[in-house]
């Protein structure tokens, strides 16, 4: 576990990642009481025990982070940035941090940075998703999956898709803002939209994964 928080740089998130589902002995008193009505809520065990590990793990980073125990973070939701109503990003009230968590699989992402981070990880898609979204993407993302051999489309939506949904979580905005507004690329290299920037993390085969960071704001 790290020590706590004194980072105060900016220029890069810190990210963990967990593979698996150990960690969940005693969660009952870790998480709290919505947290917990969300895992029961899954009908497949397997869903329920990475949710579970995800959120301790979260709880974990940010009780060593604060100097508080896990079950002790108090979890806050931000103004959202299109209605400012508080259903906006997760925060911990008085937290001199931003975060981001995302999971799929059997893997869970997490983000750390003194400015906003979103984190997205996902497995890789079928290609008839690939075929029925691509045409959602921004147009310039759209004509690059189209150039490309059928064998690799997939792996390059992955890519477009994490990278969006990294953006996304760190705005605020989450699909609120339609999937052909921001253009992030397909390619082997991210684009990094204004104020941001946005970088694939290798999680191994058959996920991608991404994050964004916002740019550091100039110190007074």
């Amino acid at each position: 576990m790290p020590g706590p928080w004194t980072r105060g740089g900016g220029d890069a998130p810190e990210v963990w990642l967990l593979r698996g589902a150990d960690g969940t002995a005693g969660h009952e008193h870790v998480l709290d009481a919505g947290e917990r009505a969300r895992a029961d809520a899954f009908v497949r065990a397997g869903h329920r025990e990475r949710y579970v590990a995800a959120h301790v793990a979260l709880r974990r980073l940010l009780g060593a982070y604060l100097g508080l125990a896990p079950g002790e973070v108090e979890f806050v939701r931000e103004p959202c940035p299109c209605c400012g109503a508080p259903h906006g990003r997760p925060a911990v009230a008085g937290a001199p941090f931003h975060f981001s968590l995302s999971h799929a699989g059997d893997l869970a992402l997490l983000a750390f940075a003194d400015v906003p981070v979103g984190a997205d990880v996902e497995q890789e898609p079928r290609p008839s998703v690939v075929a029925d979204v691509a045409g959602s993407l921004h147009p310039r993302e759209a004509a690059e999956l189209a150039a490309l051999p059928e064998a690799e489309r997939v792996r390059a939506f992955a890519r477009c898709w994490t990278r969006k949904e990294a953006y996304l979580k760190g705005t605020g905005t989450g699909l609120a803002e339609a999937l052909s507004v921001t253009y992030v690329g397909c390619g082997e290299h991210p684009a990094s939209p204004d104020g941001w920037s946005v970088r694939d993390v290798a999680v191994g085969e058959g996920y991608t994964a991404a994050v964004a960071l916002a740019a550091a704001r100039p110190h007074r």
